[in-house]
């Protein structure tokens, strides 16, 4: 009996999200609103579980690291940007999270990035290396240079071989685009899909 509930509740759901296919009516914003509103639920469930709960309360009530008492007052400063007066109190707290987030972010960039510039210098002949090993080199890296041509935009592209090469950069990287832009509706047909079996094999029962 609750597996029929279940079923009939997400079908009730599924169907009122796909609604919107025929055009925009109030039955799908009713629900497109329950759906943020439990997500956001549970955003903020995990939030507690997986970050508070484990960073904050465990190490402040049963390791007795008082010191994290001050980590929500410090966070409180950021409400301070509503008022005038104490405006100047939210700046500090933004700016060294700013500064924080900025190291962060070249550490990874640094770390992400670094390796991969060394390792887009591929060998197109050596020892061990098989035709077909040697053909996908020479394809990686001529698309490497070509896109590198089309964004160097230090000088005009005059000279022939410079402008061919942008040209090759340019339809290389529409072809990347397509590529990624058919995965992606391969992605959401993939989720349709998936809701189609699951109201005609969960709810209706008319396909095993």
């Amino acid at each position: 009996m609750v597996e029929r509930i279940v079923a009939w509740v997400g079908a009730i759901c599924t169907l009122a999200i796909l609604s919107v296919l025929y055009r925009e009516n109030r039955i799908y914003r009713f629900f497109e609103h329950i759906f943020i509103g439990v997500a956001m639920g549970y955003g903020v469930f995990i939030t507690w579980r997986d970050v508070l709960q484990v960073d904050w309360w465990n190490p402040l009530v049963q390791e007795g690291k008082w010191y994290w008492i001050f980590a929500p007052l410090i966070a409180s400063l950021y409400y301070t940007v509503y008022s005038k007066k104490y405006a100047w109190l939210s700046r500090l707290i933004i700016s060294t999270m700013f500064g924080l987030a900025a190291g962060m972010a070249f550490q990874g960039f640094a770390a992400q990035i670094g390796p991969q510039i060394s390792k887009s210098f591929k060998p197109l002949f050596g020892p061990g290396l098989t035709p077909f090993q040697a053909f996908n080199n020479f394809v990686f890296m001529f698309t490497l240079t070509c896109v590198l041509v089309y964004f160097f935009f230090s000088f005009r592209h005059e000279h022939k071989i410079v402008r061919g090469a942008a040209s090759w950069g340019r339809w290389l990287l529409m072809i990347a685009f397509g590529a990624t832009f058919g995965s992606t509706v391969m992605a959401r047909f993939s989720l349709f899909i998936d809701r189609m079996q699951f109201l005609l094999r969960d709810w209706l029962q008319i396909m095993r």
